[in-house]
């Protein structure tokens, strides 16, 4: 079995509404999968089709090596589920719950303790495990749900926001959990809209919109396209840019910047990309040769002497502010670029196209 999921054409309607649209998709055995989408895409259906809460109107899939229509409780038992909302009993003390889910899955007694105490020991829950879950913080019953949800040994784990509500120390110690239960084995399906957990955790991302995959991908390789999308126009290309500056005089460069300035298309301004650089000798003739140069949108000086520029996302924009400086003297000490991150991914994904003025 090469992957732990695989979907083929999967769909679920619901009357004339398509929640899940022929959705195709692999997730690698043994990974970290981030699963993303807003509110209403698609993702929450996804999810209940490959557990077996729900069944597809078309299509199937495969978890864990057992198609999810023809053998359902086979699949039940290869995977487990962190919900959102903790589904624990909270007049039971965190063994209790972990012992009653043991014995849904029919497990032996003997194994059963031993399961438990071991699972308890690698989520630092065991000092906590004749405390009833409803005196629990919610840290505490998060690791008692992930006991719970792995006593009976799947292969693959679905997390529903894992870490939602907790401090940044809590949420820390989930992570490396996280990575510690991939390491020992475990597929984790990681649902969350919290980006920078996602780009920290997962091996794959795909995006869901509208009941489609509209991305997948490594998170760099999803950060990396953005990037690639911006393509220069024939009217601003700043290799040629950089050849004119060797060519003409300090006057005569101004002035073609200036013409060439008007040229900038508006979805490339949009689309600017942030770069810091600190200059020692910075000046107003410093300032001003910046301001006119055709792939710089907006320059924001600082009194320390750094200065914060939108430019093109082109990718030879930074090097042709960095050469422009360095021609007029400038001295640069530091530079600092920001790149596209997680959610501008999501952002730009999702983002919902005006149609007919709707």
């Amino acid at each position: 079995m090469k992957y732990a999921i695989e979907t083929f054409d999967l769909t679920k309607r619901y009357g004339d509404f398509l929640a899940v649209d022929a959705l195709n998709l692999r997730i690698d055995k043994n990974s970290i999968f981030g699963f993303l989408g807003p509110n209403g895409a698609g993702k929450t259906t996804t999810i209940k089709m490959l557990t077996c809460l729900i069944p597809p109107t078309s299509g199937t899939a495969e978890v864990a090596g057992y198609d999810i229509k023809k053998s359902p409780n086979e699949v039940r038992q290869k995977i487990g589920m962190v919900p959102q909302l903790v589904s624990l009993y909270g007049d039971l003390t965190a063994r209790e719950n972990a012992e009653l889910c043991a014995d849904y899955y029919g497990m032996p007694s003997e194994l059963k303790e031993s399961r438990i105490d071991e699972l308890m020991e690698l989520v630092d829950i065991k000092y906590a495990e004749n405390k009833f879950v409803k005196q629990m913080s919610g840290g505490q019953k998060q690791k008692v749900s992930v006991v719970a949800s792995l006593v009976h040994q799947p292969e693959i784990l679905f997390l529903d926001e894992p870490t939602i509500g907790l401090d940044p120390t809590t949420k820390s110690v989930l992570w490396d959990l996280i990575e510690e239960l991939n390491e020992n084995g475990h597929t984790i399906i990681l649902c969350s809209h919290d980006m920078y957990e996602v780009d920290l955790l997962c091996d794959h991302v795909g995006i869901i919109d509208q009941g489609l995959l509209a991305a997948f991908d490594t998170p760099q390789g999803l950060k990396d396209d953005i990037l690639g999308d911006q393509k220069q126009t024939d009217d601003l290309n700043i290799s040629e840019i950089m050849t004119e500056m060797e060519e003409k005089s300090e006057a005569d460069l101004l002035s073609s910047f200036h013409d060439l300035k008007g040229s900038i298309l508006e979805d490339e301004i949009s689309n600017a990309r942030e770069i810091s650089i600190m200059i020692s000798n910075l000046d107003d003739d410093m300032m001003q040769i910046l301001e006119s140069l055709p792939f710089v949108f907006e320059v924001t000086p600082h009194p320390s002497g750094r200065v914060v520029m939108n430019i093109s996302n082109s990718e030879d924009a930074v090097t042709a502010v960095i050469s422009v400086i360095i021609k007029n003297n400038g001295n640069i000490t530091s530079i600092s670029t920001q790149d596209p991150s997680l959610e501008d991914v999501f952002m730009k994904v999702t983002a919902k196209k005006e149609m007919g003025g709707e």
